[in-house]
């Protein structure tokens, strides 16, 4: 059973360790803003007829989702790694503390970084660049942070099948860049053969972009987007708890 006390330990020594280390920090909270700062440029100089959306207006909005949970997908699954390299992760499991216990702390710590990542990246898309949508920016925030949550998840779930920081990196093409190509982005899902349809029907970022749609879309929050929004919370849990089952305490 999980026990909160040592949830919360776990996460104030996350955030201890990387409150030192600045490389993961600006990974976690610049990469991001810079990024989207590219695909800005990118369309910059596109010539649109008057009233016509830009392109970034759709593009940005859906990386404001889209590069936090790749970041923290590689973040998370590296310092996990790391942590059961070098044995720390051997003596906290000899400890009173719970595999869940550990999982759910390092994913709150996580959490907390990714919250303040999507806000920065918000921030530079609303107030630098101007992105016009329907939606307020409240629910692009909740649907970035939990899109990236969803990457720091999927992130302590792979790195338990990977014995180098090389092969967690290697799971970027098999869990991340699918989702991706098949999120709907760049080719609408109907328009898709009927294989990659049902695939993309199943894949958590799916979820997320069809949230985002519906904010750009309406001034309210709808219920089709509250429906993504928990549909994405309940596969984080469930691929957090599957997590769990799949630690291991070292490397070998």
């Amino acid at each position: 059973m999980m026990n909160p006390r040592m949830m919360f330990a776990t996460t104030r020594r996350v955030l201890e360790q990387l409150r030192h280390d600045h490389r993961s920090v600006a990974l976690i909270m610049v990469v991001p803003a810079l990024l989207l700062t590219g695909v800005y440029y990118l369309f910059e100089n596109e010539t649109l007829p008057p009233g016509f959306p830009r392109t970034f207006d759709r593009v940005g909005l859906m990386m404001l989702a889209i590069f936090p949970f790749v970041v923290m997908f590689l973040v998370t699954s590296i310092t996990m790694l790391r942590e059961r390299t070098s044995g720390t992760l051997e003596r906290l499991l000899t400890t009173p503390i719970h595999k869940a216990d550990l999982l759910f702390g390092y994913a709150l710590a996580f959490s907390i970084m990714a919250a303040l990542q999507s806000l920065v990246a918000t921030a530079v898309a609303y107030w630098i660049f101007n992105l016009d949508i329907k939606g307020g920016p409240g629910y692009v925030v909740m649907i970035a942070v939990i899109n990236a949550v969803l990457g720091v998840a999927l992130g302590l779930l792979c790195s338990a099948f990977a014995r180098t920081e090389f092969q967690a990196v290697q799971f970027m093409p098999v869990v991340v860049i699918p989702q991706i190509l098949l999120c709907g982005l760049f080719v609408a899902r109907d328009h898709m053969n009927s294989l990659l349809e049902g695939i993309s029907n199943v894949l958590p970022l799916t979820f997320s972009v069809d949230a985002l749609q519906q904010i750009a879309d309406n001034t309210e929050a709808t219920q089709a987007m509250w429906q993504d929004a928990g549909v994405m919370a309940a596969i984080v849990v469930w691929v957090l708890v599957l997590a769990s089952f799949t630690l291991r305490r070292r490397t070998s």
